[in-house]
């Protein structure tokens, strides 16, 4: 059998590549290794495997965006460093998933779960329904942030969050306590969510609440720079974009 993994890191997709390579439930005779949205929807328009292990977050983007532009009918098991509502999403509709770090044993333990569901899987309503789910709420601003705290998760009301801030992979939820947390989504999809009242996008990097706003700085006509509360990590100015100053001013007011 054909196998794709969908996986932007290289220590990730190499170590699951290793683990199925060792197993002896399934015959695999070759697996191919996608590494971004862009790379896996050209794969898959004019490839088939037998089973994908596909990652959520990808370097350009969410993996769920590949089924906006192709169909895939080939069982999927996904992969995911955050435990969030989706899991409880995967669960529900026979979609696996390996939380990371993942070992061999739960690599099996999916494997042997995927024999079982081959017999009967249906991708289409499957990612229909997920679909649905991963879009709820998109038109109702979110009141709470549930994020991971050590071994234990905690619900975070919006008044409590200060900014939103992109950095590398990851979406961090800095709160006005000065506490910080991966939360399992992304600059782009987050905004969507958020009361437009209170959050503003400043720029491919921040989202803030207007009550952390401490100082407006006015370099120039097309330069605003702003202060925060609590002071962010990063020591790196923060800038309006250019196409954001309008609206952040009316914004303010």
């Amino acid at each position: 059998m054909k196998v794709a993994i969908v996986e932007d890191e290289t220590l990730a997709s190499n170590y699951l590549k290793t683990l199925l390579l060792r197993q002896e439930h399934l015959p695999i005779e070759d697996i191919v290794i996608l590494s971004s949205v862009k790379e896996a929807t050209a794969f898959f328009l004019s490839n088939k495997v037998d089973l994908i292990f596909m990652d959520i977050h990808l370097g350009d983007g969410k993996s769920l965006e590949i089924f906006e532009h192709i169909e895939i009918k080939s069982p999927i098991i996904f992969t995911t460093a955050y435990d969030s509502y989706a899991i409880q999403v995967f669960k529900q509709f026979t979609i696996d998933y390996i939380l990371k770090p993942f070992t061999s044993e739960e690599l099996e333990d999916a494997l042997l779960k995927f024999k079982e569901i081959n017999k009967h899987y249906e991708i289409i309503p499957t990612l229909n329904s997920l679909a649905k789910i991963e879009n709820e709420g998109d038109d109702a601003s979110k009141d709470r942030f549930l994020v991971n705290n050590g071994h234990k998760l905690k619900s975070i009301e919006k008044e409590q969050i200060a900014y939103f801030v992109a950095s590398g992979k990851h979406l961090f939820l800095h709160t006005f306590d000065n506490n910080s947390y991966i939360y399992d989504d992304t600059i782009k999809d987050i905004i969507s969510k958020l009361d437009t009242k209170t959050f503003f996008k400043v720029n491919r990097k921040y989202i803030i609440n207007i009550k952390s706003v401490s100082d407006i700085i006015k370099h120039n006509s097309q330069k605003i720079e702003l202060k925060l509360i609590p002071t962010p990590e990063d020591d790196a100015p923060i800038l309006v974009s250019k196409n954001h100053i309008l609206d952040l001013k009316t914004w303010l007011s």
